[in-house]
């Protein structure tokens, strides 16, 4: 049997998120002690404490998941017996890519967690404060919704996420974003939801972040993963280190394209999809296509008792 292995991205994030892991499971336990010790301050801290404000930073949300989906799975290898090289492919969404990294022995976890704070301050920081936005748009496919934008003349809007059928996200300047969102539900009577971010991100508007991050990636060694990696970006199995250098920094201002990521796991036999970490967005995505895939969340401990 084919299977495969993702991990979530922003927005999946909760207050507690793998507290019972880490009470429970020593190789959880020293996950986040590890990444603690990587960002030389208390992570576990904010993500078993009581302001979503802080965990939704940007550079604290992302090296939490990674960390919360590490986690989780060294407590499903402990508790199952499983190894990644059950899998025959990884994936993550957006920042969950580093997670499939780490996973794959791509990437160790300490030089994961610096990235990716660093990843989320110069995604930050890269547009001033209330100049960007981003909008969830619903039932509509991505083609119409690239001519609607094309269309109207919008110069800053590009869809950033391509996540599932009917599933898109709009990332540009602010005012062009509402005036977008307006529009849809006039003249198309389509949802469109204000996302809760403070930056536009997969976007070209990302580009000053994607050069800081080359250049501090260029102090860490990322190795060939164990299994492939199917590239947020490509939507290729990739195995060689270089390429996978390229693409994660591409993947700051391009699109996530991970309806295409689904499509290429159907393509290839895949026949069950194991969802490693906080939420359950991804395993949500997939039920959204027609084809079946099983896909089964791993999230907490009646999760991992209940994974076969």
């Amino acid at each position: 049997m084919k299977k495969c292995i993702v991990f979530p991205g922003q927005g999946s994030q909760y207050l507690g998120m793998g507290k019972y892991l880490y009470d429970n499971f020593s190789v959880s336990k020293h996950i986040f002690d590890e990444v603690d010790d990587a960002l030389n301050t208390k992570l576990t801290k904010i993500i078993f404490g009581d302001n979503q404000n802080e965990l939704n930073f940007t550079e604290n949300t992302q090296p939490a998941i990674m960390a919360g989906s590490i986690a989780t799975l060294e407590a499903l290898k402990k508790d199952r017996g499983i190894v990644i090289d059950d899998f025959n492919y990884c994936a993550g969404h957006s920042l969950g890519e580093y997670s499939a990294l780490v996973a794959a022995k791509s990437i160790k976890l300490s030089d994961a967690a610096k990235i990716l704070k660093k990843r989320g301050q110069a995604m930050q920081n890269a547009v001033p404060l209330g100049q960007g936005a981003m909008a969830a748009i619903l039932n509509i496919q991505v083609k119409d919704l690239e001519n609607f934008i094309n269309k109207n003349n919008f110069s800053t809007i590009e869809i950033s996420n391509d996540n599932c059928p009917g599933q898109c996200v709009v990332s540009g300047k602010k005012q062009e974003i509402n005036g977008l969102t307006i529009l849809l539900k006039n003249e198309l009577k389509k949802k469109a939801i204000s996302l809760p971010v403070s930056a536009p991100f997969h976007c070209k508007m990302m580009k000053p972040a994607a050069e800081e991050l080359q250049n501090f990636l260029r102090n860490f060694e990322i190795n060939d993963p164990i299994i492939p990696i199917v590239s947020n970006v490509s939507v290729l199995p990739e195995k060689l280190n270089t390429e996978i250098k390229k693409l994660l920094i591409d993947c700051v201002y391009n699109r996530v394209r991970w309806r295409e990521i689904i499509e290429f796991f159907y393509n290839n036999n895949i026949i069950e999809c194991i969802e490693c970490g906080p939420g359950k967005a991804l395993t949500n995505m997939f039920r959204r296509f027609e084809f079946n895939i099983r896909c089964i969340k791993i999230d907490n401990i009646e999760d991992i008792k209940n994974y076969v």
